[in-house]
């Protein structure tokens, strides 16, 4: 297996990505191989749980692209730390139209593979491009849906208001040629992630800001636009536009977002699959050997057969 960096344009931002291509010797078959984009969870960025997922599955046999979302990471596109959910969506099909360029990868045999609120946008890009002929998420969030109503769904209303506030009142700001500010993604320990998240609070914590899963080009913030932009986004009103096309979500028996996954999974019309990880939680599907150990197994099997030559 051998990673290159390489790069590719989103609507006018240049995307820095990795390209993961399989060991010939390692395969049943010469290439041109299946191909997967790898979408990196929110906050993050290529090099971390996207790239262990990447480099894993270019192993078993598949082309896989992990890629920094436009404004974040390698990737160009100002102001940094923006997450746009129409450039997310985007970015995943500006990757397949990528993928479609490379003599490694076949075109006819593109599927997505979104991890966290990656998992949300790939649903997105997946129901409105053909080109993608399979799709399975890891750990599935609607970031939006995440925002408006809390990681497990029962946030008070009047947060999101707070939030929208802010968002308004840096708008103004920037109007005015005065700093906007930007809204801290995690605060200093893990106590104060722990006040406002729980459980889910610290987890996310305890992988980006020690040194178990922390890079220097994860975001810290986020420019306060984001929020305005995610307020009325629906990551979950395409999938009924996948239509035929397979879709796995793989999800820790303990994470607290699993309704997401659910409530997507009950949206689908076509063949569909909720596979639970047993004593997993959402961030345990990030990095933790025995949990991403089956889901790599899960991810084998599904894309096998969905994007085998003959599929």
């Amino acid at each position: 297996m051998t990673r290159s960096d390489v790069g590719f344009d989103s609507a006018g931002v240049r995307i820095a990505a990795h390209l993961y291509t399989p060991d010939p010797s390692g395969t049943p078959a010469p290439g041109p191989w299946p191909a997967l984009v790898v979408g990196h969870p929110g906050t993050g960025v290529k090099e971390q749980t996207a790239g262990t997922y990447a480099r894993r599955m270019a192993e078993r046999g598949f082309v896989t692209l992990a890629f920094d979302a436009a404004h974040q990471g390698e990737s160009g596109g100002l102001p940094r730390g923006l997450e746009d959910p129409a450039q997310r969506v985007e970015d995943f099909k500006a990757a397949v139209s990528y993928l479609t360029t490379r003599a490694e990868a076949d075109p006819d045999r593109i599927g997505l593979l979104g991890i966290c609120a990656s998992g949300g946008y790939a649903l997105t890009a997946a129901g409105s491009d053909h080109r993608v002929k399979a799709l399975a998420t890891v750990s599935p969030a609607d970031v939006a849906r995440q925002f408006r109503l809390g990681a497990d769904g029962t946030q008070d209303p009047a947060v999101f208001r707070s939030l929208l506030d802010a968002a308004a009142r840096a708008r103004t700001a920037a109007a005015r040629g005065e700093d906007p500010g930007v809204m801290t993604v995690f605060p200093e320990t893990a106590e104060e992630a722990g006040a406002l998240g729980g459980e889910h609070g610290i987890e996310g914590f305890e992988y980006y800001r020690t040194p178990r899963g922390r890079h220097e080009r994860s975001a810290r913030f986020l420019a306060w636009e984001s929020i305005d932009r995610l307020a009325a986004f629906d990551a979950f009103h395409a999938v009924p536009l996948i239509g035929d096309r397979p879709l796995l979500q793989i999800v820790g028996e303990r994470a607290v977002t699993s309704w997401m996954a659910v409530e997507a999974h009950q949206r689908a019309t076509g063949p569909r699959e909720l596979h639970w990880i047993e004593g997993a939680s959402h961030v345990d599907l990030y990095d933790k050997k025995q949990y991403i150990d089956p889901a790599v197994d899960k991810l084998t099997t599904f894309f096998t057969a969905h994007l085998a030559a003959n599929a």
